[in-house]
């Protein structure tokens, strides 16, 4: 079943839309934030504990998706974080509900238009690499996109960015320095590696893991590559968090759950927090 949703905007019009969403957005608040978050699958938890803020339905919102996955509130909170306004999104939307690959990545350009200049993307990932655990939290070095599609494809509307963006630094260096020292100051086990996108909704194959593992992908997952395309188009420095809630498929005898997913997401909640807590702090320092 298509979710219910408006007409998405294109090419130019996107450029209109976004502008209209975000003057609507900082309406609610008088907060200005320059770090916009992604929370993922189970991971919402920490926008709950903003204050000061304002809690946005996306479907108040103009122009914006409707998350219908499980685990993602749909909701944008602007707040704060021991004093750093922040903008959080409870939730995204994915290919796998039926959107296209410019509505999935309109909330990234409603961010950039709010004047976000720093994005932290989070989600919840399957484990490839036998060094994790479940549970085990991953900052971002690199991704492989095999969605099938790429955000950008059509005219480009230089006022977000040139045509040919480089990715060769998707996930900013210093940030993720920043999230791995942090990790290690507050003894949480914390490791570095290479983000797989795929459409989903169903579940890899053992024989596609395999695959993956050969390429050079130790996490793989369903949503964040095309975010992250557009916040560098975008000229946003981005950091990217996986929580590993389940292992790939073959790599333990036992099927892929979603039930699961959320058990592992709540039972790290806390450790998660502290870290993006820290995390934001270097951040907010580092954008002056």
């Amino acid at each position: 079943m298509t979710p219910a949703r408006r007409k998405p905007a294109a090419g130019a019009n996107q450029f209109a839309a976004a502008e209209r969403a975000a003057k609507f957005i900082l309406s609610k608040t008088k907060l200005r934030p320059k770090i916009g978050l992604v929370l993922g699958s189970g991971l919402g938890a920490f926008a709950d504990e903003l204050e000061s803020a304002a809690r946005i339905p996306y479907q108040k919102i103009p122009g914006f998706p409707r998350s219908t996955a499980i685990g993602h509130a749909g909701r944008l909170v602007v707040g704060t974080s021991a004093g750093i306004a922040l903008a959080a999104m409870q939730g995204r939307v994915h290919f796998y509900e039926g959107y296209s690959a410019k509505e999935v990545v309109f909330p990234m350009r409603v961010f950039g238009r709010m004047g976000i200049r720093a994005a932290i993307l989070t989600n919840a990932a399957g484990g490839i690499s036998t060094d994790y655990k479940q549970g085990a939290l991953v900052v971002l070095r690199d991704h492989i996109n095999l969605q099938g599609a790429n955000p950008l494809i059509g005219p480009n509307d230089e006022r977000f960015g040139p045509r040919f963006p480089d990715m060769t630094q998707a996930y900013w260096k210093s940030y993720r320095e920043a999230a791995l020292a942090e990790a290690k100051r507050l003894g949480i086990e914390a490791h570095e590696g290479v983000y797989a996108a795929l459409s989903g909704p169903s579940y890899e194959t053992p024989a596609e893991i395999r695959y993956l593992r050969t390429i050079g992908a130790d996490l793989v997952g369903m949503s964040t590559v095309p975010e992250v395309i557009v916040a560098r188009h975008m000229g946003m420095r981005v950091l990217g968090i996986s929580c590993v809630t389940n292992m790939a498929a073959g790599i333990l005898d036992q099927p892929l759950d979603h039930r699961e997913v959320m058990e592992t997401a709540e039972r790290v909640k806390s450790q998660f927090i502290a870290l993006l807590r820290a995390v934001i702090a270097r951040i907010a320092t580092d954008l002056g």
